[in-house]
């Protein structure tokens, strides 16, 4: 189980990193408000669960949306290299481990299911972020799992980034 939770926390990350830089090269796309609400809805799930596993505290409030794209981006590729981390040591007994919160549909679930909720959850609103960028004329990119397989593309956030950004 833990190789496959690392296979689909690295897919997720090469998948958003790969969503981020198509939206990133259609000005239209990266102003419309749904697409930067549904990213920055996509990161404050992402942080929670991750938040959760590292047993810190999650407070959405300090989950503000960012005024613009490259800090989004910069949050997603910390965010993302953060789970790389902690997955890179973590063992199978840490993957049973039961995370408890309000904020958890029926209280509480392993942290492998929440491992599990994260990426499919990223990959959900991936799919919605994709037709919203198709109607500006962009071209989303092709993220399919089985195709990450065959060359474990690593994410790419330069890719991402505006000129401007430091990373």
């Amino acid at each position: 189980m833990l190789e496959m939770l690392r296979d689909l926390i690295t897919h997720k990350g090469y998948a958003n990193a790969a969503m981020m830089a198509a939206i990133r090269q259609n000005d239209a796309a990266v102003s419309d408000p749904e697409i930067r609400e549904l990213l920055q809805h996509i990161l404050i799930a992402n942080r929670f669960w991750l938040l959760s596993i590292l047993g810190l505290p999650f407070d959405p409030a300090d989950e503000s949306g960012a005024s613009s794209i490259d800090p989004l981006i910069r949050a997603y590729q910390s965010t993302q290299e953060a789970e790389a981390a902690w997955l890179a040591a973590a063992t199978e007994a840490d993957l049973e481990q039961r995370l408890v919160s309000p904020l958890i549909p029926g209280g509480r679930c392993s942290v492998a299911q929440a491992l599990m909720q994260v990426c499919m959850h990223s990959h959900g609103h991936r799919a919605q972020c994709a037709k919203l960028l198709r109607r500006y004329g962009g071209e989303a990119p092709r993220t399919d799992f089985i195709l990450w397989l065959t060359r474990r593309t690593a994410a790419d956030w330069r890719g991402s980034a505006g000129a401007d950004s430091a990373r």
